[in-house]
C-alpha cells in the first residue's frame, strides 16, 4: 500500500487524450459507488442525475496563464522556461523586474548566470538550481502579467504531444474551465474542464450550491514520488484562498446533514487541509501541502469529480484513500475496457 508501484497500471498509449471533447460536456462520466463498488457509464451532462438539492458543489476558480516561454541564450540555442509560482511572485513585480521559480529546459544545463531572451523585449538570467527548480530574474519594460498574456503559451502536460514551438489555436481556451477567474496556476484543475455555462446553470436549478475556492495548482500536484515509501514523499506547497460566504456553505452542510461534492482533488485537498479536527472549515489565505494517501481520513467531502490520473501519481493515492485502492483499480480497468480518453483532455469519474 505505500510503495509507488502499488498505484501503478497499464494504460495503451492511444487512450490518452490529446484534445478535448468536441463538447465538454459530451464526456463520458464513470460512476463509482465507494460503498458497493458498482459502476455505472453516463455522459457528462447527465451529472444532474447524481445531484441532490442542497448538495454543495465546490470549484476551483483558478485560472491558468500561459506561463510556458520559449526564448534563446545568447549562443543562439534555444530555452524553454515554465513559471511555476506565477501567483506569488507577480505580487513582487517592481519596475518589471521579478524573480520567479521556474522550470528550464535546454540542450545543456542551465548555469547561473545564463541569459535568456524572449520576445517584446522580455529577457531573463537563470539563477541557482535547487532540485531542478531554477531561479529566474526576469526583466521587462512593460507590465510582465499582460507579456505573458500575449507572448507565453499554455502550460500543457508533456503527454500532450503538439509539434515545437506551435501551441493548439484551442489550447488557451480548452485547457481552462469555463469559471476560471483569478490568475495563478500552472495547470488547469482539470475535472472542471467538463463543464458548460449551461450546465452549471442546471445544476443551480437544481438546488445545489456552487461554492467556490482557489487553489493555484503547481507543478506540486505532478512532482514524481521518487522514494521507496510514499509516506516520505514531501509535496510543495500551492497558495489558496477560501471566502467566508464559502466557508460557511460548507461548515451549514455538514451540520445539516448535506454533501460537500468537491471538483478536482485540487478542492479535495483545499478542503480537507484548511479544516480542522472537526472538519470545520476555516476561511482564509495559505499554502496548501497536504498528502492525502490510503489511511487518510476524510472531514469533509463526501463525494469527489475527477479525472483519470496518471500511474503511480499522487492523484492515484488520493482517489484510492478515498474510494479504496482496490475498488479504484476495478474502475480503472473498466474504463481502459470502454475505451475511455484518460488524463487532463480526457474523461471523468464521480465519486459518491
Amino acid at each position: 500500500m505505500y510503495s509507488p508501484n502499488d498505484y501503478n497500471y497499464h494504460l495503451p498509449e492511444e487512450l490518452i487524450a490529446q484534445k478535448p471533447a468536441a463538447r465538454r460536456d459530451e464526456s463520458n462520466l464513470l460512476i463509482l459507488a465507494r460503498a458497493s463498488g458498482r459502476l455505472s457509464h453516463h455522459r457528462f451532462h447527465e451529472l444532474c442525475d447524481f445531484l441532490a438539492p442542497g448538495d454543495v458543489l465546490v470549484i476551483n476558480d483558478t485560472r491558468v496563464v500561459p506561463v510556458r516561454l520559449e526564448g534563446k541564450k545568447e549562443t543562439g540555442g534555444r530555452v524553454e522556461v515554465l513559471i511555476l509560482d506565477y501567483a506569488r511572485s507577480i505580487g513582487t513585480v517592481s519596475n518589471g523586474n521579478v524573480v520567479c521559480e521556474c522550470l528550464v529546459k535546454t540542450a545543456r544545463p542551465g548555469r547561473p548566470g545564463t541569459r535568456v531572451f524572449f520576445d517584446r523585449g522580455l529577457h531573463a538570467e537563470i539563477g541557482e538550481n535547487r532540485d531542478g527548480i531554477f531561479s529566474v530574474s526576469f526583466s521587462c519594460d512593460g507590465d510582465f502579467g499582460r507579456l505573458l498574456e500575449e507572448i507565453g503559451s499554455m502550460p500543457l502536460p508533456p503527454y500532450i504531444r503538439r509539434e515545437p514551438g506551435a501551441e493548439c489555436a484551442e489550447d488557451k481556451e480548452a485547457y481552462q474551465t469555463v469559471y476560471a477567474s483569478r490568475r495563478g496556476a500552472a495547470a488547469a484543475p482539470t475535472a472542471g474542464l467538463h463543464f458548460t455555462r449551461p450546465l452549471l446553470e442546471k445544476v443551480r436549478s437544481l438546488g445545489v450550491h456552487i461554492a467556490p475556492v482557489t487553489l493555484h495548482v503547481g507543478y506540486g500536484t505532478f512532482r514524481p514520488v521518487k522514494v521507496a515509501d510514499i509516506r516520505e514523499h514531501a509535496m510543495h506547497s500551492e497558495d489558496y484562498t477560501i471566502s467566508e460566504s464559502t466557508a460557511s456553505a460548507v461548515n451549514l452542510a455538514k451540520t445539516e446533514g448535506r454533501r460537500v461534492v468537491a471538483v478536482g482533488t485540487t478542492c479535495v485537498r483545499t478542503l480537507e487541509y484548511a479544516s480542522n479536527d472537526r472538519g470545520v472549515l476555516q476561511a482564509g489565505d495559505g499554502r496548501c501541502d497536504l498528502f492525502i494517501y490510503p489511511g487518510y481520513r476524510f472531514r469533509v467531502v463526501d463525494a469527489m469529480i475527477t479525472n483519470f490520473h496518471l500511474p503511480k501519481s499522487t492523484l492515484m493515492m488520493l482517489v484510492s484513500a478515498f474510494a479504496g485502492r482496490g475498488k479504484i483499480f476495478a474502475a480503472y480497468r473498466e474504463a481502459v475496457e470502454k475505451r475511455y480518453r484518460f488524463f487532463s483532455y480526457g474523461d471523468a469519474m464521480m465519486i459518491v
